[in-house]
């Protein structure tokens, strides 16, 4: 929902409007790949049938087009679902009540799901599931992005098996226990040998290279909806990397479908299309 401001404790308030709509780091970012004319697969568990919250997760992405054979069906298992309120300046406040029975789930077939795809993108929210797909694609040595979207260990083997690490600022600095995202970058790059980088919402993003630290702004735009903005520009630098794009180039696309996502409403559906995202970056002055 959208609302002029947070309601305090107690109080009531008013909602302009009304969404349901998917969710997940690892599905918004498929969405925003089919949407930017890529060709998404995606893989992990999710409850069965008598789920209804994991029955409307797997519609939705069906209908955006996007390959679901490597989703699992766990009997008895539940998804994540939250309930979101957006305030004026697109900031927003979740509530979650977490999934059940999926955590400890491993990939039925792991070299399958990455046999001819050209790159991975994965999150931590079910790292065990993730990291034996991480492996699979590394033999493969194709491109695997981690979105580290959730704290955790420095030295997490997930973490050591990407050619690109991307956190959330709030996923580096829990990660890495301090808020200096530079410092944070650096006490990773100790751990983690790719490419490593950090979005920073309305402040751009911030990576590592040849030992320095390098910054490209963010878009400016009229914010109304943060939510999925991450997941959008994880999903678009993945398909970057897919289409052979140089580092730069890959990260200033991304940067560009974050933007138009965070001027609509809906989270996941307010992800932008190819053209869009083109017509936009032309229009914008080099920086």
């Amino acid at each position: 929902m959208r609302v002029a401001q947070f309601p305090a404790p107690g109080t009531k308030a008013a909602a302009t409007d009304f969404i349901v709509t998917g969710g997940g780091c690892a599905a918004n970012a498929a969405v925003a790949v089919a949407r930017l004319a890529g060709h998404a697969r995606f893989a992990g568990p999710l409850g069965d049938k008598s789920d209804a919250v994991s029955e409307r997760i797997l519609a939705n992405l069906v209908a955006e087009g996007i390959d679901c054979g490597g989703v699992q069906r766990i009997a008895g298992g539940t998804a994540s679902v939250s309930l979101i309120l957006i305030d004026a300046s697109g900031e927003k406040s979740i509530a979650t009540r977490r999934g059940s029975g999926l955590a400890r789930v491993l990939p039925a077939d792991a070299g399958t799901l990455v046999r001819d795809v050209d790159a991975l993108l994965v999150d931590n929210r079910f790292p065990e599931f993730v990291t034996a797909v991480a492996g699979a694609a590394r033999r493969r040595g194709i491109p695997i992005v981690i979105d580290l979207d959730q704290p955790t260990q420095p030295d997490h083997p997930l973490l050591a098996l990407g050619t690109h690490v991307i956190a959330s600022s709030e996923g580096l600095s829990g990660t890495t226990d301090t808020r200096d995202l530079a410092q944070g970058l650096v006490c990773l790059a100790r751990h983690a040998p790719g490419l490593l980088a950090v979005t920073d919402g309305e402040n751009g993003v911030y990576w590592r290279e040849e030992g320095l630290l390098r910054h490209l702004p963010a878009f400016a735009v009229s914010a109304i909806d943060t939510l999925g903005a991450g997941d959008a520009f994880h999903g678009a630098f993945a398909l970057a990397l897919a289409e052979g794009r140089e580092l730069a180039a890959a990260l200033r696309f991304a940067s560009a479908a974050a933007a138009l996502k965070c001027t609509r409403f809906g989270g996941a559906a307010g992800m932008a299309r190819r053209a869009e995202v083109e017509q936009f970056i032309r229009a914008q002055k080099a920086f």
